[in-house]
């Protein structure tokens, strides 16, 4: 018989392989952010954004009740144009603390803080290590004698101390505005 001699087994084949290049690699990057940016702007482009309109708190409430406690808390009794009060907080207790912060009419932030602490204190924790006394802004008004500070920042507050407590009064933005804020403070009984 007629052998034939065994077959070659065929090459074998060698996996395909592509072009890699930078500019291929930057063409497909580019692709990728253009999709990326194009499904951002469709999301967009159905998307309501709600308007928001922070909680305008009513502090008079909140002062009429500390009153009502037994305490003599300073607060501004009307507040100026444009101001509004967005966080008003009292922890009762052996030493009470009364928290009032404003968004000011210029988009800053001001506070009045009355506490049975150290003035020291209470700068550093709401205005800054950096305060210094402004001698020229100091004043007198019918509930206290205010010293006037100003930090590094352009923060500005008055201090003073009312009975027992500290009260401090400050701001980051006109000061001005926050000087007027001081002048207007009373401790006047409030009705219920």
């Amino acid at each position: 018989m007629n052998e034939s001699p065994p077959a070659e087994p065929a090459p074998a084949e060698r996996a395909g392989r592509y072009n890699r290049s930078t500019g291929g690699l930057i063409g497909a990057m580019i692709v990728l952010v253009l999709v990326v940016l194009g499904i951002v702007v469709f999301r967009g482009a159905f998307r309501e954004t709600p308007d928001y309109e922070p909680e305008h708190i009513d502090y008079l409430e909140l002062v009429t009740s500390v009153q009502q406690l037994g305490l003599t808390p300073l607060y501004p009794p009307e507040l100026p144009d444009g101001w509004y009060v967005k966080d008003a907080s009292f922890v009762p207790g052996d030493r009470p603390v009364l928290d009032l912060v404003f968004a000011t009419d210029d988009d800053h932030t001001a506070g009045l803080h009355q506490e049975d602490t150290g003035e020291r204190e209470l700068l550093t924790t709401y205005v800054g290590p950096g305060v210094t006394e402004d001698r020229d802004r100091g004043l007198t008004t019918d509930v206290a004698t205010w010293t006037a500070w100003t930090d590094t920042d352009g923060d500005h507050a008055y201090t003073a101390k009312v009975g027992d407590d500290s009260v401090l009064v400050y701001s980051s933005g006109d000061p001005d505005a926050l000087r007027g804020l001081v002048e207007s403070l009373t401790d006047a009984p409030r009705t219920p």
